[in-house]
Order: C-alpha cells, then structure tokens, then sequence
C-alpha cells in the first residue's frame, strides 16, 4: 500500500470516514522519499527501539519499523485506529498508544515497552505543538541518543540557532543545553496533504549526557533565560534583574563578575554565560 499516493490515501479516509481534525494541526506526507531519510539520519536499525511521536496514516511508522527491532507511536487521534490497524497489519514490532504525548509518562512507557533497547525519537511534529512537544521530551531525561524530527522550517533555524547568535532565542538556549541540535534537509510544503503555508525542515537533536548541577540551579538558568529573552531589544540587566528582584546596579555589578556587559542583548550571551551569572546570582543569595 503506498502511503504517499494521494489517491490511496483518500480511498483510506473515504473508506473509514476519517476526516482531518484542524486543532491537531494534521499535514500528511505525500513524498515518498521524505520519510525513509528521516529514518536512516534517525537513527533506526537493528537493536534500535523508536519512538514515534503522531503516527498519520503511518508513513513514517512503516519506515521505522523496517528497520528497528520495535517501534512504539504515540497518537493522539482514536480515529486513526482503524486506518493504522490496516497501513500497519504486516508489522509486528509496532505498538500504538492512543494518547496526548504531552500527558504521557514517556519514561515509564519506555520502561515498559522498549525492552531495554538503545531509543531513539522520530516524529513530524505538528507546527502549534513544536517546542513543547520537543522540550517535554528533552526535560523528561529519557534514555534516548537522538531525537529527528520534522517542523516548520522557520522553527528549525531557531532552535538550531547558536546561543550568542542574532537567531538565538530562549528555545535554542534550552535545546543546546540538553542537546546538540543539527538542521539535516529541508522538505517543501507540496510534500504534505493537505499543503501546509510554509516549508518544514528536518532536525536531530543529538542527546548530552545530563549536566552534573542541582535542580534548584538548572531551574534558576532557565528562569534568567526566559526573562532574557522576553524583552529581547533591551539590555538583558533590564528583564533579568525584575525577574529576580535584584536593582539593577546590583545585577550590572554581577553581571561584569562574569565578564558579561551589563549593555549586552540576549542574543549576545552565549550558554555559558548565562551559566556563570546563575552561579553569581546563587552565591549571591
């Protein structure tokens, strides 16, 4: 069955009244050569155990599941159910969960269903649902080595963005903390069903091993991200020193501690600033 073949897939839908649900942001690949690559620089092989976030028709599922030992999918939409039951009856190493990935124990699932496999993450993930979908995953601290996915392209720059670049925002920041980001290709809008406004690009997000310093820290640094990055135009002293409740000259004095500008943007601080001046606001207190 050619899952990429916009007729194939319109007689799936007619056939089990399946209808696209707007607020779960569907677009279904139609490009045959889309998904294989997504496989291959994913990661999936032999003694591999995917997770697939959102499974579609099961494009991608079918992709994966060629070359991995199991493949477990999560998805949202129950009215895929018998449209997969049928894309994916010839695959035996496939188990889908029906539920919200934002709700989801993806530790605990891992722990009960990939059998202690080496995992990785595949998904092509929903535009509105992009970075909390991508920072849940990262934050939970599953073992995973990589996480491939497909989003909008204007998101991919962002998120592969280097901190102390103009692109940076507070995404790259927190992705280049728990990973190291790589845009892979680009895939056109007329590669999706129903065609989507703009174009998508695929990124992996190679995992790190997770940073030896306490919780109360690590959520400092991204309290002082966030606020750096939330007046973005302004001198960072600004946002920062109002979310921590410090004046100005004091943050400004700590600030040059760590050989920061207190004049310096957002964009201008690199990961390891911002960590240098969480441990000067830590000593501080």
């Amino acid at each position: 069955m050619e899952l990429t073949n916009i007729g194939v897939i319109k007689e799936l839908f007619e056939r089990h009244g399946f209808s696209f649900t707007k607020s779960l942001g569907q677009n279904f690949l139609i490009n045959p050569a889309v998904c294989p690559k997504i496989a291959e620089l994913g990661g999936a092989k032999p003694g591999v155990c995917a997770l697939e976030i959102g499974t579609g028709v099961g494009v991608l599922t079918k992709e994966l599941a060629k070359r991995c030992d199991k493949v477990i999918a999560v998805e949202i939409d129950t009215s895929l159910k018998p449209i997969l039951e049928e894309t994916l009856a010839d695959y035996d190493n496939v188990e889908i969960v029906f539920a919200d990935v934002m709700e989801t124990d993806l530790a605990a699932l891992l722990a009960e269903k990939s059998g202690g496999l080496d995992t990785v993450v595949c998904a092509n993930l929903p535009y509105y649902i992009t970075s909390p979908v991508i920072m849940r995953v990262l934050e939970s601290r599953l073992p995973i080595s990589a996480m491939t996915v497909m989003v909008q392209k204007e998101a991919a720059d962002r998120i592969c963005a280097k901190p102390g670049t103009r692109d940076c925002g507070a995404i790259s920041c927190a992705v280049s903390y728990y990973s190291e980001p790589k845009l892979l290709f680009k895939v056109g809008r007329g590669s999706f069903m129903p065609s989507p406004n703009v174009d998508s690009a695929v990124i992996r997000l190679n995992v790190k091993p997770a940073a030896d310093i306490p919780a109360e820290e690590e959520k400092l640094l991204f309290r002082i991200i966030r606020a750096a990055f939330s007046q973005r135009r302004k001198q960072v002293a600004n946002p920062i020193s109002g979310e921590l409740h410090l004046s100005k000259a004091e943050l400004s004095a700590l600030m040059e501690g760590c050989g920061i500008k207190p004049t310096a943007r957002a964009e201008e601080l690199t990961l390891k600033d911002f960590g240098k001046l969480t441990k000067a606001v830590i000593e501080l207190k």
